[in-house]
Parts: C-alpha cells; structure tokens; sequence
C-alpha cells in the first residue's frame, strides 16, 4: 500500500493493501478503494464510495457521495462525479453467466462533469470537458465540450472548460469568447476547441 503522508482518510474507511493514494487525497465515511486501484492527488472520494481494483483515477478528483467505479474506468484529471452517478463495465450482464473477460473499458478525459444520477455505459469515452446533465444515460462516445442530456443522452450544446454554456449551435462554425477567462472557443465542422486566453 502507497499512501502519501498528507492523505487523509476515515477511520471507518477500508483501504485494501497495494492502493495507492496520491499527496492530499481525502478518503470519506465508509469508502472501499481495492488493492490494484491508483489514485492521484488531492482527489476527495465522498461518503460509501467504493474504487475497483483496475481504477486509474488522476488528480483533482472529486467523486461524490455513493458513486461506484469499477474495473476497467479510467478517471483523468479534474473529473467530477455527481451524487450516485453510475459507471457499469460489462454491457450485458446475466447472473448466471460469468463476464468478467468481457469488461469493456471506460475512459472519462480530463475536466469532464458527470451530472447526478447520470449513467456510463461500459465501452464510452467521454471527451474533455463536455459536461453530462443529471440522469442522463450515455451509451456512444461524447466529443470534447458537448453539453448532453437525456435518455439515451444526445448533445444540445456546449459547455466551456470554465462550465459555462457556449453560445454557438451544434453545428456550423463560429467563435465565442468566456467571459469569465477570455478563453477563446472556435467551431468548426461539428468539433469545439479552446485557445487559452
């Protein structure tokens, strides 16, 4: 087990041995984190998380209250989880059929919001900071900056990196800039990018 020093975790926390845990992480009331699992600094895990074995979590990451990850979910940087959002890893599970060969990897890029009570299906990528509304169920790959909603979710906007709602349509080009940072978002054939101000 590797945990930094100036982590923090609960007393009623299980940490299994052979987790690691990054510089200033704080470990909540009735956490689980799985001996293979790799976590970052300064995350803050919220009450009855629990963290599979092969979890890659980066830094900066909040994950709110009865949120599970498990195997085969990459966490980038500067994710958050909403209150009881869910990630799944097998895509067709039956009790009676053993799948755990089957797991389906999901990746959350770095900066993305994962509204309360949304749904991850396994096999995703979520792209950098788009931001999924609560209860939204996502099932295909979301582009970097999307705003989505819904079941299944679908994109009806987007959001900048400051998480704010860019004014421009879903397709066509244009530019817009944050008022919050300069920031600069330009859109072209479908795809947002930022040019830092």
């Amino acid at each position: 087990m590797t945990i930094h020093p100036t982590a923090t975790i609960h007393s009623t926390a299980l940490v299994d041995e052979g987790a690691t845990i990054g510089a200033g992480s704080r470990i909540w009331h009735w956490v689980h984190i799985c001996s293979g699992a790799v976590i970052g600094e300064s995350c803050s895990f919220g009450q009855n998380v629990f963290i599979g074995n092969r979890v890659a979590i980066g830094n900066n990451v909040k994950i709110q209250n009865n949120v599970s990850v498990y195997d085969n979910v990459t966490l980038q940087d500067d994710v958050f989880c909403g209150p009881s959002m869910v990630f799944t890893n097998v895509y067709n599970p039956r009790s009676a059929v053993n799948r755990k060969d089957e797991y389906r990897a999901t990746v959350v890029e770095r900066g993305v919001t994962l509204g309360a009570n949304c749904t991850i299906v396994c096999g995703t990528r979520v792209g950098h900071h788009a931001f999924v509304g609560a209860g939204a169920v996502v099932n295909r790959e979301v582009k970097p900056f999307a705003l989505i909603v819904g079941v299944p979710a679908k994109q009806i906007g987007w959001m900048s990196a400051y998480g704010e709602r860019v004014d421009l349509p879903l397709d066509g080009s244009g530019s817009w800039t944050c008022p919050h940072t300069g920031d600069v978002y330009q859109l072209v054939d479908q795809h947002l990018t930022q040019t830092p101000a």
